[in-house]
């Protein structure tokens, strides 16, 4: 990729990160305690992307001073040289530093409170190789938890490669203030003995029944790569990735006409249903307290991607604002995705050609959950993202045969929490261009008479949703509901407005009640779609900053306005993901778990696009 003119979308590059910190230096902004929690690209205007202006290079620094706890937000133009502007954080506080676990972890064990806790539990000759996970605390209001505040769970382990999560020491919370670098308080509750079933995994002896697969392309992929830009089969996007989202998609076409302006998973809770001391203010925002980007990872051939790969790197900013280079950060690759369309006719000749599916991924592996980002394109105009969770639960101890009705016992005394992992998709639709409409539509019955005389007469009925507030909205599998963004603007052959539909793959949405704090805090689980009016700062659906945030920001505060989402530049946020009842088959390691939604055209095409496929790869199908 060419740092001298990239494109306005292409991800930030080594070179821009270092100029924009070196900007930072010269005017001071930086000193001995300052660190960087959080730098993001900014995106340029659309309207110059869209016609083809040249733009600003432009980079925010989130700025912490470790010594004060005082933070701000710096926007540098790398392509001026020049810092744009410089002001202070509002409400919440910026995402945690990786230097940040370790020093929690060194604080906490420091503590005589804690040290204590542990000889009171008889486990004082334990601590040498003990764990004390860096947790991000919710919001509850207390007086002593306000500026940089994280809580601690004491995990055992037999060495420091050990698996620490089989060894919860239950009822053991540290509350800690970074700024300070002191614990605020121990809570030490009850005396439920550690569990002691191993959990390490990986090392078991392998299985020798499984044949190898193999996967060639001896003419090589079907796509072509022009640094983030990616052509392939009628498809063209461009591929980015950020230290706060990860993996990000970016104008998308489909046979030379616009689909979706841009599409990320900007942000994910995971809230737990346990009433205990050390899991009721459990509620992650992955992307806004931990950072996706920044935790992904380097992928490998043969285990995370199969095939004939092109990988993408990634350059993010560490604690300090240095560039660091993420080597393959994004995967991507074709692979055979079983029958696309076939039919035998009445002389029993068959017509079949197979599918085949462009996949562009990520992982990314916060704490003891690994994650991964998998979009798909199809041959038919389909568009699919995937979340596959995978990685450990998160445990607890309890007394083995007991019943507990927020966790389930997946070993001997090891308890998983009931959890939900709600992910949050921002699509920024483009169908033929940047004025579309939104419609609900929804199979119906029809009562038996006049128009169903013999009861067997159902229809569909599509409703328009005009504002914010009509537009929030939940997936209903009874009658097979989707949404579809329509063009205002063209019509295909049929005289029919132009459209794509978000499919659902219907899930529950934010279990929690109302009145808690996580409920304020993660609104945007609330319901499965919002519709929203584009706005170059509306980008996270928990607001700028949920860590530590009481809530209210993001989607609730911008859909209060009730705008018009009609015949205009729309965006769909769409809730999904998985409502985890742990089981025994998720220990010690936890076997993929997918959710995820479609994007298929309607009326977009005039026909079936993929009717020129051959029958196979070499034109014929055997016998």
């Amino acid at each position: 990729m060419s740092n001298a003119h990239p494109h306005p979308l292409d991800p930030l590059t080594a070179d821009e990160l270092a100029t924009g910190r070196a900007v930072l230096e010269a005017q001071g902004l930086i000193t001995e305690t300052t660190r960087f929690p959080q730098v993001l690209p900014v995106e340029p205007d659309k309207a110059a992307v869209l016609g083809g202006s040249r733009t600003d290079r432009r980079i925010q620094f989130t700025l912490l001073d470790t010594a004060t706890g005082e933070s701000a937000d710096a926007v540098v133009s790398v392509t001026a040289g020049e810092l744009v502007s410089h002001e202070k954080c509002g409400e919440g506080q910026p995402p945690y530093l990786f230097e940040e676990y370790d020093l929690a972890e060194a604080v906490t064990k420091a503590s005589p409170e804690w040290q204590a806790a542990m000889e009171r539990r008889g486990l004082g000759d334990r601590v040498e190789h003990a764990f004390c996970a860096p947790l991000a605390p919710g919001h509850f209001g207390r007086e002593d938890e306000t500026g940089r505040v994280i809580r601690s769970l004491t995990f055992l382990r037999e060495d420091d490669t050990d698996n620490p999560w089989s060894r919860p020491v239950e009822g053991l919370v540290a509350h800690l203030n970074l700024t300070e670098q002191r614990v605020l308080r121990v809570e030490d509750e009850g005396d439920v003995p550690v569990p002691e079933d191993s959990g390490r995994y990986g090392h078991r002896p392998a299985r020798t029944t499984l044949k190898p697969i193999e996967i060639t392309q001896p003419e090589g992929p079907s796509f072509q790569v022009d640094g983030s830009l990616v052509t392939w089969e009628g498809w063209q996007l461009r591929v980015g990735f950020n230290a706060r989202e990860g993996l990000t998609l970016h104008q998308l076409t489909f046979q030379d006409r616009s689909v979706l302006y841009r599409a990320s998973v900007p942000e994910m809770v995971v809230p737990y249903g346990d009433t205990s001391i050390g899991r009721f203010w459990i509620s992650y925002f992955d992307a806004g307290e931990y950072l996706l980007g920044k935790n992904g990872n380097s992928l490998r051939l043969g285990c995370d991607c199969l095939g004939v790969i092109h990988y993408f790197d990634a350059f993010l900013a560490d604690d300090h604002g240095q560039p660091v280079r993420v080597p393959n950060a994004i995967c991507m690759h074709e692979e055979d995705y079983g029958i696309l369309w076939k039919h035998t006719d009445l002389d029993g000749k068959a017509e079949v050609r197979r599918s085949r599916r462009l996949v562009i991924s990520s992982i990314s592996t916060i704490g003891n959950y690994d994650y991964g980002f998998f979009w798909y394109l199809y041959l038919d105009g389909t568009i699919e993202c995937e979340a596959k969770a995978t990685g450990i639960v998160f445990s607890g101890a309890g007394e083995p045969g007991s019943a507990n009705p927020h966790a389930s016992e997946i070993a001997p005394g090891l308890f998983a929490p009931v959890h939900q992992h709600l992910f949050c998709a921002r699509l920024d639709f483009a169908v033929d261009g940047q004025r579309n409409s939104v419609y609900e539509v929804d199979t119906v019955g029809i009562p038996i008479g006049d128009e169903n005389p013999y009861g067997n007469a159902f229809t569909w009925k599509a409703t328009e949703l005009r504002t914010e507030q009509q537009a929030k909205r939940h997936a209903n599998p009874a009658t097979a509901r989707v949404w579809e963004v329509r063009s205002t603007e063209h019509t295909n052959r049929l005289g029919a407005p132009t459209a794509y539909q978000l499919v659902p793959r219907p899930s529950a949405t934010l279990m929690a009640q109302p009145e808690s704090t996580v409920h304020q805090r993660a609104t945007f689980a609330t319901n499965h779609l919002w519709v929203t009016p584009y706005a170059p700062g509306e980008r996270f659906p928990a607001g700028e900053r949920p860590n530590a945030h009481p809530g209210g920001a993001g989607l609730p505060a911008w859909t209060a306005a009730d705008r018009s989402v009609s015949d205009t530049d729309v965006v769909l946020w769409h809730v999904f993901g998985p409502t985890h009842i742990p089981r025994p088959e998720d220990w010690p390691v936890m076997p993929v778990d997918y959710s995820g939604f479609m994007v298929r055209p309607y009326g977009f095409c005039d026909r079936n696009p993929a009717l020129d496929l051959p029958s196979a790869a070499h034109g014929h199908c055997e016998h």
